[in-house]
């Protein structure tokens, strides 16, 4: 079995030197993993845009999570497709992988393994999730990932991604976005530019898409709908 110290050697690049702090750290990913800190990080946004993710799915639903989200946001995601549903996390970081198999280690609809959404390597599902991933790879990775999201969606079933978006022109907090993004996020402003149904390529013409934007068009949801 592959120990963790060797699992994260084989990380990609970008995220062992730009998100080690926030999700290869054992201290600081244990307190960020907490639901009142993604509620302050969004800007009270966090349960509203989880509310967009679950208005997708369905009670009995087999849902793909591309990666692991802090907060409760698998755990709601479970209790929406109860018992007789599936829930498949999957992360590429065993810290991730560990701390998600720990808070749903009581709901038995929900499997956590370590994979790489950009090349997921799984069955379909009825809903594909990709829950604030995009923002934090670099472009190159985004295609992969959209691509490869949109591959899992069984027939009639849909891939619903929730992101960062570029906010109205006299957003409040557009200016300090900008600043943290160039601070913290280094792959998030691409999100500002590019539409995710654009990344998608020649594979989004086989989903019908819509989209609708929260808190000043800061945040987004998209959602494709096999055809």
């Amino acid at each position: 079995m592959l120990d963790v110290t060797s699992a994260e050697a084989l990380l990609p690049s970008y995220l062992r030197d730009v998100y080690s702090w926030a999700y290869l750290t054992p201290w600081l990913a244990g307190w960020l993993d907490r639901q009142v800190v993604v509620q302050t990080i969004l800007w009270g946004n966090a349960q509203r845009l989880i509310g967009d993710v679950l208005d997708e799915i369905e009670p009995g639903d087999r849902v793909f999570q591309a990666a692991a989200v802090y907060g409760d946001f698998s755990r709601q995601v479970a209790a929406k497709i109860g018992r007789r549903g599936q829930l498949e996390v999957r992360d590429i970081a065993p810290l991730q992988v560990s701390l998600t198999r720990r808070k749903l280690s009581d709901l038995p609809q929900a499997h956590v393994a370590r994979g790489d959404a950009a090349d997921p390597q799984e069955e379909s599902a009825d809903v594909v999730v990709c829950f604030f991933l995009l923002h934090e790879v670099p472009d190159a990775v985004k295609l992969q990932v959209t691509r490869a999201m949109l591959e899992l969606v069984a027939p009639g079933g849909r891939a619903v991604f929730v992101d960062y978006h570029r906010p109205h022109r006299f957003h409040p907090l557009k200016p300090l976005m900008r600043r943290i993004f160039a601070w913290l996020e280094p792959f998030a402003t691409s999100m500002w530019r590019h539409e995710i149904k654009d990344l998608a390529g020649p594979r989004g013409g086989g989903f019908r898409w819509r989209k609708r934007t929260r808190f000043g068009s800061m945040y987004q949801v998209v959602v494709a709908e096999r055809i």
